[in-house]
């Protein structure tokens, strides 16, 4: 992982979070300052402030003066909108995302990886593959050849994209799941975790089993109507 950044807002203090704070700390980039809207999350790094109200993390962000500070949308799960949302209201802040690539982690040199990617342990990202922003592809999963993968997109723990597969915005493959090649998964569904995919998924469905078949349609929010400090 390279960074020209040397300190990291950690935006997520659970799970997510402590993985890629284990990457930081092996890219010699300590963490600044964490931010969860949960008023119930403690910070998961001794002595690292967290802020829970958007006041209380402008206040801060405002003592930097000319500080090198990036960051990580740390949470993970189905909530690409949200990782989106996050992306863009720091932007807008002028704090810029940090690459995150797990030291054994294999990345092709043709793939193209959007702004703030996590590629986690073991994860594989093959040849000619394309990542929007703000994907995880978390540990041990796999994106063969061609793979064309949209923004606020995470692919869990285990799972296996065959080649030339097309994920759609903020969609979510669940650990251990199957995608078979040259197939399309529309924008904001989820695939079970275990299933196997051989036909195409429209938008905004979620599949389970062997073979994946619908089991529920449901709209998720998305980026553009997500205020990263709203609860829920």
């Amino acid at each position: 992982m390279e960074s020209q950044l040397n300190e990291a807002i950690l935006w997520g203090g659970t799970g997510q979070a402590k993985v890629v704070h284990q990457i930081l700390v092996g890219a010699g980039i300590p963490v600044a300052c964490v931010c969860d809207r949960d008023p119930s999350v403690e910070t998961p790094i001794p002595e690292v402030p967290i802020w829970h109200t958007e006041n209380d993390f402008l206040a801060w962000l405002a003592t930097l003066g000319d500080r090198a500070v990036g960051f990580v949308a740390a949470v993970g799960g189905s909530h690409g909108g949200s990782r989106l949302a996050i992306h863009d209201y720091l932007v807008s802040k002028d704090v810029k995302p940090i690459p995150i690539i797990h030291p054994t982690a294999w990345v092709d040199a043709t793939a193209v990886l959007g702004s703030g990617h996590q590629i986690l342990a073991m994860a594989v990202v093959g040849v000619d593959v394309t990542l929007g922003r703000q994907c995880i592809v978390n540990t041990s999963a796999t994106i063969d050849h061609g793979c064309r993968v949209g923004d606020g997109v995470h692919v869990m723990p285990g799972a296996t994209i065959a080649g030339e597969v097309e994920i759609g915005d903020m969609a979510a493959i669940g650990s251990n799941a199957t995608i078979l090649p040259r197939l399309t998964i529309g924008p904001r569904s989820v695939v079970g975790a275990g299933a196997v995919v051989t036909h195409d998924i429209p938008a905004d469905t979620t599949v389970v089993g062997v073979p994946a078949r619908p089991l529920a349609v449901a709209t998720r929010t998305t980026a553009s109507t997500r205020d990263p400090w709203e609860p829920g």
